[in-house]
């Protein structure tokens, strides 16, 4: 397995013709997920389409608006979701700076925290905080109906199921701490699906679906990366890993940069240790093929025979990992902070970095 750098949308369209499987893997992270849609766009630009699209939290999100619509509507349902969860305002102007622009960032994430989004979640009343144990509405403090709605309206989930591409989404099991995939291969996908894969505690309730409980895939892991290598048939496959939060960063200098340093390498979820796990196993099966291919044909036994087998069906898996790269105005509060300019930058940085 190698790791790939595409130069343009040009060359993006010539790579993926050799590839049986185009893969688009989102990685959660909130308000930064308008970065997905913008490399969503330069590879849909390039008609580097993919058929398989999966994600966790607002990756899952992301992922369901792409999958559940067709080609020449998803751009524009993606839009229309950031527009709508991004469209209060919060100041007419800022001044130039990074100061400023930091102020006002941290205004809008106070925002978010006492209002909530458009279309996306709304505070619970009363608090929490303030319901006795077992009461409705005690184990979370927002109220996500409104996402509900959101995706109803921005979501054809029969395409989805139609299964014309491989969708999965992320959660976790809140009874048995397991991470679950929900994948149109196995599952009837509905809105409570994405909604499990984004249900993030303390902030959002968890999702019933079969009689278990569910929350956001990232309290395990946040990405469906590991779901997609670990899959038994691998035809040549071309995956597009987009990361939200960088396991890379500077040193910390205060409490405010400590706290986005943690959050950041928690959520990063170590995609590079995924990568490097993969293809140490993949070395591994290549000894291990090479190893019953010495043997006479005669001597070799039905699973000898499947092992050579197996190796032979299997492609090549390349990696185009993309990675936000925060700006310097961002601070801990970057994941929830969803102004409307704050949106552009992200959608405007996905695509740059794609097309770079």
């Amino acid at each position: 397995m190698r790791t790939r750098t595409c130069e343009n949308p040009n060359d993006i369209s010539d790579i993926v013709r050799d590839y049986d499987r185009i893969a688009l893997v989102f990685q959660g992270g909130g308000a930064l997920g308008a970065y997905q849609a913008g490399v969503y766009e330069a590879l849909s630009i390039a008609g580097a389409e993919p058929n398989w699209i999966s994600g966790v939290s607002i990756g899952a999100i992301n992922a369901a608006i792409i999958a559940g619509n067709t080609p020449e509507n998803r751009i524009a349902r993606l839009r229309e979701f950031w527009e709508t969860v991004s469209g209060r305002k919060i100041w007419p102007f800022t001044p130039d700076g990074d100061v400023f622009r930091a102020v006002r960032n941290q205004m809008s994430s106070y925002v978010t925290i006492n209002m909530g989004q458009p279309g996306f979640f709304k505070p619970r009343w009363p608090n929490a905080w303030m319901l006795p144990t077992g009461a409705e509405g005690a184990t979370s403090l927002y109220d996500t109906t409104p996402l509900h709605e959101t995706l109803q309206k921005l979501v054809d989930f029969d395409l989805i199921n139609s299964k014309q591409k491989r969708f999965s989404v992320g959660a976790t099991n809140v009874r048995t701490g397991n991470f679950v995939y929900f994948d149109n291969t196995t599952h009837r996908i509905g809105p409570e699906h994405v909604m499990a894969s984004g249900a993030l505690p303390p902030a959002f309730p968890s999702v019933r679906i079969d009689g278990e409980y569910y929350w956001d895939g990232g309290v395990v892991s946040n990405t469906p990366l590991q779901w997609l290598l670990d899959q038994p048939d691998h035809p040549g496959a071309l995956v597009f890993q987009v990361d939200l939060f960088s396991a890379r960063g500077e040193l910390p200098r205060d409490m405010f940069q400590v706290i986005e340093r943690q959050k950041d390498i928690g959520y990063s979820s170590r995609t590079r240790y995924t990568t490097d796990l993969f293809r140490r196993v993949q070395l591994l099966r290549s000894k291990h093929a090479e190893a019953v291919l010495r043997i006479p044909e005669q001597l070799r036994t039905e699973e000898d025979q499947q092992v050579v087998s197996d190796y032979e069906k299997s492609g090549a898996v390349n990696i185009c990992h993309l990675i936000y790269q925060e700006k310097d105005y961002e601070r801990d509060f970057k994941d929830y902070e969803f102004s409307g300019t704050s949106m552009r930058d992200h959608w405007a940085s996905g695509f740059e970095d794609t097309v770079k």
